[in-house]
C-alpha cells in the first residue's frame, strides 16, 4: 500500500511527446496555428500507366513481386501492378517490419515521384499504407507540417486534427473591426489544415488566400496593440525631468567642440532634449547611418543629464566599441571637469572597486562599459539617462536590467537606444511602434566616398600587389576574415569549411608585406591584447590590420583607406556596410574590396551588387530586408522567438496599416478582447515588446 505522501509516478513522455514540446507546440492554439507547409493531393488515384514522368502522383494495386536484391546495395524491391501496368517500388533504407507489411498480394497506396529507371518505372522510397478495395481517399488535401525527425508526419497530423477540435478559436473580436472579406479564425483555420481538393495551391502557397490574410490580419493587430500597450503604460511610468542649466556642461561642450554639428545633428538634439524635459520616461532610437556623428549626439544628451544633477550610463556590445566610446567622451568631458568612469568585463581588482564605488556615490557622473554596467552589484546614486548603443545587440533581458537601476526611487531613467543600421519604415511601423525615432540623414562634411569594388577569389594576388602599394605610400588597411580558425571535425562530421582564417591570412600578409607591421586581431585574443593591437593601428604603427567582424562597430582610424572583405559572401549585407564604414573617415580616397568564393547563391549576388552600387545606409537595410527578412534588424530583440510567424512585412503593407489604424480603437472601445487576443496570439511574447 502506497503512503500517503507519496508522489503519483507520472508516465514516461514519449519521443513524439518530447520532440512536440521542443517546437514549442504546448497547447491546443498552438497546435492550431502550426500551419502546413506545402500540401499533396492524396484525394485521387492515377493509373500507373497514365503517371508522368516527374510527376508526384499516388496509384494504388497489387503487390506481385517483393524480394530483397542483395547484388550492390542492399535494397528492398517492390512490384505494384495495377490494370493498366506495373511499377518498381524501390527502397535503399527499410525495416523488416516494412518488408513484411508490403508482401505478395496485398494491396498498396503508394504516393511519390515516378521517374524511369533501368527495370521501367519506379518510385524510390515512396510513402505508402496497405488498403483493402474499400478504403475510402481523404476528402481533403494531405497537409504535410515543419517538423522534425523524432515526430512523424502521421502523428502530428493526428495531434493538429485533435487540438482543432478542442480549441478555442471562438471570435474574440467585436463586429465591425475584422475586414468583411475575410473568414471567421475558426473556418480560416479548417481551411488551411484541410483544404478541399479543389483548392487553387497558388494561393495557399503565396499565402494570398483570404484564410492566409485572416491570419496575418490578427497576428498584425495583436502586435500593433501589444506595442500600443506598453507605450501607453510607460506613459504612466516616471522618471526625472532633466534640463540643462545655463552655461552648464552641455553649452561648455557645444562651445569647445573641434566641429560644427550637422543639420540633422541639432534637429535630433532638440528632439532629444525635449523629451528628457518631460517627467515620463523618453523611449527613443536614435539611426544614422555609419559614420554619421551619433556618438556626439549621445555625449550631448548625457551632459543634459549630468547638468541636472543626474548620472548617465552607456552600455555597448563589445569592449572595443566601449573603449572607442570611452576615449571620445573623456577626451571632450575631463577638461570640462567631469568623471567617466569605465567598467567591462576586464577591469577586475581594485581598479573595479573603484569604478563601482564611483558610481554608486555619484562622484562618476557617467558610467561607460559592456554588459558589465548592468550587472547586479553595479549601483547608481541618480541614474537619469541610459544609452544603448548598437541597441539590436543586446537581449531583452539585458535592456530591461539597465532601466530597472533606478527602481528603488520609483522612477524610470530615460532610455535613448542608437542603431547604424536604418530601419526601413514597415519595420519600424511593425516592431518599432513604441518607439520614437530620431534619424541623422545627413553626413558630416569632408567624409570621403567609398569605392566598392568585387572580386573573385582569383584576384587575391592582385589585391595584396595594391595593399603593397597603399601601405608604401603610407596608407593603412584592413583585411577582415569570416572565421578565427577551422573547427577540428569530429568522428563522423562532415569536413569543416575551406575558408581562409584570419591566422593564416596574416602569416600570408606579414610575409608579403616584409618592413611593414602587420597585427591580428580576433575575438578569441584577450582584451589587453586587443587594446593593445588597437592601439598600435590607431597610432600607425601598424601599416596593416588582419581582423574578424569585432571591427565591425567602433573602430575610427582616418589613415585607413583600403578595406578588404575576404569571403564577403558569407556576410550580411547590414554587416557588410558597416564594415565598409570603418575606412573613408578620413580625406583620402577610400576603397572597399569585395572577394568572394564562387559559385555565388542568388542572395549572396543580390548582396554584392547591392554594396557595389549604393553607399546610403537606408538603401543598404531596405535591400537587407528585402533579402533576408527582419530577422537581421530585430537581432536580439526577439529573444530567440519569431514574433511575426504569419505576416510578410514585404507583402502585406496594407494588412499592417489597417491592423495600425484599428489598434487604439479597439484598445479604447473593447480593452478586454484587446487583451484576450494579444495573450492568444503572443503570450509570453508580447513582454519582448517591451524592451
Amino acid at each position: 500500500m502506497p503512503e500517503a505522501n507519496s508522489k503519483p509516478v507520472s508516465k514516461p513522455k514519449s519521443a513524439p511527446q518530447k520532440a512536440l514540446e521542443k517546437l514549442g507546440l504546448l497547447r491546443d492554439i498552438d497546435l492550431a496555428l502550426h500551419l502546413p507547409l506545402r500540401y499533396e493531393d492524396e484525394t485521387r488515384i492515377t493509373p500507373i500507366a497514365q503517371a508522368h514522368e516527374g510527376q508526384a502522383v499516388q496509384c494504388e494495386g497489387l503487390v506481385s513481386e517483393s524480394h530483397v536484391d542483395l547484388r550492390g546495395r542492399r535494397q528492398l524491391l517492390v512490384k505494384l501492378e495495377d490494370a493498366s501496368g506495373e511499377l518498381l517500388l524501390r527502397f535503399i533504407h527499410f525495416y523488416p517490419a516494412q518488408q513484411k507489411s508490403m508482401a505478395v498480394g496485398q494491396r498498396l497506396r503508394v504516393r511519390g515521384e515516378l521517374r524511369h529507371g533501368f527495370f521501367g518505372r519506379e518510385m524510390v522510397h515512396p510513402t505508402f499504407k496497405a488498403v483493402d478495395e474499400n478504403t475510402p481517399l481523404p476528402s481533403a488535401l494531405s497537409p504535410v507540417y515543419p517538423t522534425s525527425a523524432s515526430l512523424p508526419q502521421a502523428y502530428l497530423r493526428r495531434a493538429v486534427t485533435s487540438a482543432l477540435q478542442r480549441a478555442a478559436l471562438e471570435e474574440l473580436l467585436p463586429a465591425g473591426v475584422v475586414p468583411p472579406q475575410l473568414p471567421p479564425l475558426r473556418e480560416a483555420l479548417m481551411f488551411l489544415h484541410h483544404p478541399p481538393p479543389q483548392a487553387r495551391l497558388g494561393t495557399l502557397e503565396d499565402q494570398s488566400h483570404p484564410a492566409w490574410q485572416r491570419l496575418k490580419f490578427d497576428e498584425l493587430l495583436a502586435q500593433q496593440l501589444s506595442q500600443l500597450q506598453s507605450q501607453r503604460e510607460r506613459a504612466r511610468l516616471q522618471a526625472p525631468a532633466l534640463n540643462a542649466s545655463r552655461g552648464g556642461i552641455h553649452e561648455q561642450l557645444l562651445a569647445v567642440l573641434p566641429f560644427a554639428l550637422t543639420n540633422a545633428q541639432r534637429r535630433v538634439c532638440e528632439e532629444i532634449a525635449g523629451d528628457l524635459a518631460r517627467p515620463q520616461p523618453m523611449h527613443r532610437l536614435l539611426q544614422g547611418d555609419v559614420g554619421s556623428g551619433k556618438t556626439v549626439v549621445a555625449a550631448l544628451a548625457a551632459t543634459v543629464a549630468i547638468d541636472a544633477g543626474w548620472q548617465c550610463a552607456l552600455m555597448a556590445p563589445t569592449e572595443i566599441l566601449a573603449e572607442q566610446h570611452f576615449k571620445k567622451l573623456l577626451s571632450w568631458l575631463e577638461p570640462l571637469g567631469l568623471q567617466v568612469a569605465w567598467l567591462t568585463g576586464s577591469v577586475k581588482g581594485k581598479a573595479r572597486q573603484k569604478m563601482l564605488d564611483a558610481a554608486a556615490s555619484g562622484e562618476a557622473q557617467l558610467v561607460i562599459g559592456t554588459h558589465a554596467v548592468i550587472e547586479e552589484k553595479v549601483r547608481f546614486a541618480r541614474l537619469g539617462l541610459a544609452i544603448i548603443d548598437e541597441q539590436h545587440r543586446f537581449g531583452v533581458a539585458q535592456r530591461l536590467a539597465l532601466r530597472q537601476k533606478l527602481a528603488s526611487m520609483e522612477l524610470e531613467p530615460h532610455l535613448l537606444m542608437m542603431s547604424a543600421t536604418p530601419i526601413p519604415r514597415t519595420l519600424a511601423m511593425t516592431y518599432f511602434a513604441d518607439l520614437d525615432v530620431s534619424t541623422i540623414d545627413e553626413l558630416p562634411p569632408g567624409r570621403t566616398a567609398i569605392v566598392t569594388k568585387v572580386f573573385a577569389d582569383g584576384k587575391r594576388l592582385n589585391v595584396i600587389e595594391k595593399i603593397q602599394a597603399e601601405v608604401a605610400r603610407g596608407a593603412q588597411v584592413y583585411w577582415v576574415c569570416p572565421l578565427i580558425e577551422e573547427s577540428s571535425a569530429e568522428e563522423g562530421a562532415p569536413p569543416p569549411l575551406d575558408l581562409s582564417n584570419v591566422i593564416e591570412t596574416h602569416a600570408e600578409l606579414t610575409e608579403a608585406l616584409a618592413g611593414f607591421g602587420v597585427g591580428l586581431l580576433h575575438g578569441r585574443m584577450a582584451a589587453a591584447e586587443k587594446a593593445a593591437v588597437m592601439a598600435q593601428f590607431s597610432a600607425g604603427s601598424l601599416s596593416v590590420l588582419v581582423a574578424t567582424t569585432v571591427i565591425e562597430v567602433g573602430v575610427d582610424v582616418p589613415n585607413a583607406s583600403l578595406m578588404v572583405i575576404e569571403h564577403a559572401e558569407r556576410f550580411g549585407l547590414s554587416q557588410l556596410h558597416q564594415l565598409r564604414g570603418r575606412v573613408g573617415r578620413g580625406s583620402a580616397a577610400s576603397v572597399c574590396v569585395l572577394l568572394y568564393s564562387g559559385p555565388l547563391s542568388a542572395t549572396g549576388k543580390a548582396r554584392l551588387k547591392a554594396m557595389a552600387e549604393t553607399n546610403d545606409g537606408f538603401e543598404i537595410a531596405r535591400l537587407d530586408l528585402e533579402i533576408r527578412g527582419p530577422g537581421e534588424f530585430m537581432g536580439a530583440r526577439q529573444s530567440g522567438a519569431e514574433l511575426l510567424r504569419f505576416a510578410d512585412l514585404q507583402q502585406d503593407g496594407l494588412l499592417l496599416q489597417a491592423a495600425r489604424r484599428l489598434a487604439p480603437q479597439l484598445l479604447d472601445r473593447h480593452p478586454d478582447a484587446a487583451r484576450r487576443h494579444v495573450v492568444r496570439w503572443l503570450g509570453s511574447k508580447a513582454e519582448f515588446l517591451k524592451a
